[in-house]
């Protein structure tokens, strides 16, 4: 038996009147997904169990089988993994982003989370200043790709207040700073990132392109290293993931699954979609399981793009969804899962905590064909609710049947 997971990144929406009441992915041309949804168990999943924040961490943590509320530690030891760093059991692990702050008057203003998508060449070079000049004393800074870095604190503190900057785009920042016990030295390295990127080459070589500066760093997403079971030792099976982003391969690590390189991969809107889809197929001829993630979807969500959150949806279901679909024939018994992490709304430009849309579909058990879109509206009319994501992995792996079906 082969198993797949396909998870387009924040892909689930609210209904936009700029879409006459529909969301983007009731909007989409998604054919592939459409037919997994009409062939397979469709419903709705909860993947962010509640008191939890609606992060990626938590949604795909949730999505490999592990329940956030045992295994949960933070976002950024997941993110080190994948990176390679070490962390000690005292160690703290943050996100380190490159963000770009807007003067109005004595306030700043987070104006863009990604400092305009810099290229992680020029990110590493700041990271590189930003580790000689305030690092030490316990604080380390780690590269990592294009805004999405690393901060570890040795031995230091974890219970402050902090707050994902893609929650507050243009929002005023000062509400928002970390606060609490170590949150006074976040704020110090904030301000001194500040000052030391005023004038850095780096920017002004952007500015004369006319893109947009890193003027800070913005440090959140705290934790210490988790400790949980690989999927090898869970279910005796050896899997692959396929991912730009840092924190899906930093869980790819716990979860005992190699990492797969396929050339030209973004984690933006630009990337390398149809490869990740052969890359799969390629790596399913000698292992058990492959997870293949793609992040355009949540990244438009955040812009508040809509025709490019509708765009990058339909580029998964063409060139990740159908080539992984026109492939499986190869092999008689398949299984594959396929949903978000977590709703990315348009018009709040931030994770939601609502469930997702989900297929699961087996080659040999295939259900009686129904005429379904994947979307939202679809998935609850069919009743089917998975009321812990997590238990989902026992379905595809074990075949076991984790939902319930309401009245509908």
């Amino acid at each position: 038996m082969k198993y797949v997971i396909l998870q387009g990144d924040g892909m689930a929406d609210y209904p936009l009147d700029t879409l006459g009441g529909k969301t983007p992915l009731e909007v989409a041309a998604t054919p592939n997904m459409d037919w997994l949804a009409s062939h397979g168990i469709f419903g709705l999943a909860h993947t962010i169990p509640e008191g939890f924040p609606p992060g990626s961490d938590v949604g795909n943590m949730s999505i490999l089988g592990y329940d956030p509320t045992l295994y949960h530690t933070g976002r950024s030891p997941l993110e080190a993994a994948s990176m390679g760093v070490s962390l000690g059991p005292e160690d703290i692990a943050f996100r380190c982003n490159l963000v770009t702050l807007r003067k109005e008057g004595s306030h700043s203003v987070m104006e863009d989370f990604t400092a305009g998508h810099i290229s992680s060449e020029e990110a590493a070079e700041i990271l590189r200043d930003l580790n000689l000049h305030l690092g030490g004393n316990g604080v380390e800074f780690y590269p990592g790709v294009s805004y999405r870095h690393l901060m570890v604190w040795h031995e230091g503190k974890e219970t402050m207040k902090t707050t994902p900057p893609h929650d507050i785009t243009d929002k005023k920042v000062e509400p928002h700073l970390p606060e609490g016990d170590g949150g006074e030295l976040l704020r110090h390295l904030m301000e001194g990132s500040e000052t030391l990127l005023a004038q850095h080459p780096i920017n002004r070589k952007r500015e004369e392109r006319r893109e947009r500066k890193a003027t800070s760093i913005w440090l959140w997403g705290q934790g210490k290293a988790p400790r949980m079971p690989s999927l090898k030792e869970r279910y005796d099976i050896k899997g692959g993931v396929i991912s730009a982003v840092d924190i899906i391969n930093g869980l790819g690590v716990y979860a005992g699954l190699e990492r797969i390189r396929v050339p030209g991969i973004t984690g933006f809107f630009d990337t390398n979609y149809k490869g990740k889809a052969e890359y799969g197929l390629r790596a399913l001829e000698e292992k058990d399981l492959i997870f293949i993630h793609v992040e355009a979807p949540d990244e438009a969500g955040h812009m508040g793009d809509v025709e490019k959150k509708i765009k990058a949806i339909e580029d998964f279901d063409e060139k990740v969804v159908g080539t992984l679909l026109s492939g499986m024939d190869r092999w008689r018994a398949w299984r594959l899962l396929l949903l978000p992490d977590h709703p990315t709304s348009i018009a709040l430009k931030t994770h939601v905590s609502d469930p997702v849309p989900f297929a699961l579909f087996s080659s040999t058990e295939r259900e009686e064909p129904k005429e379904l879109g994947f979307n939202e509206s679809a998935a609850k009319k069919t009743g089917v609710v998975v009321e812990k994501a997590f238990t989902l992995m026992d379905a595809l792996i074990g075949g076991k049947k984790p939902w319930i079906e309401t009245s509908h």
